[in-house]
C-alpha cells in the first residue's frame, strides 16, 4: 500500500467498508454513517502505516 491514498482510493475503501458494515450502521443517520466510515478508513490507514514502519525497522 502506498503511504498516501488518493481521494478516489479513499472513497472506494469507504464504499467497501459501508458494504461490509451495512447491517451494523444502518441504524445510524446518514451523517453519522459518513463520520464513522471516515473514522474507520483513517484508523485503517494509521494502522497500516504503523505496521509498515515496524516492518521497515525489522528489516534493518
Amino acid at each position: 500500500m502506498k503511504r498516501n491514498m488518493t481521494l478516489k482510493q479513499r472513497r472506494a475503501l469507504e464504499a467497501k467498508m459501508a458494504k461490509v458494515f451495512n447491517e451494523d450502521i444502518k441504524v445510524l443517520s446518514t451523517e453519522l454513517q459518513r463520520i464513522l466510515l471516515d473514522d474507520l478508513v483513517t484508523a485503517f490507514q494509521n494502522r497500516i502505516m504503523v505496521l509498515i514502519r515496524a516492518e521497515e525497522k525489522r528489516s534493518y
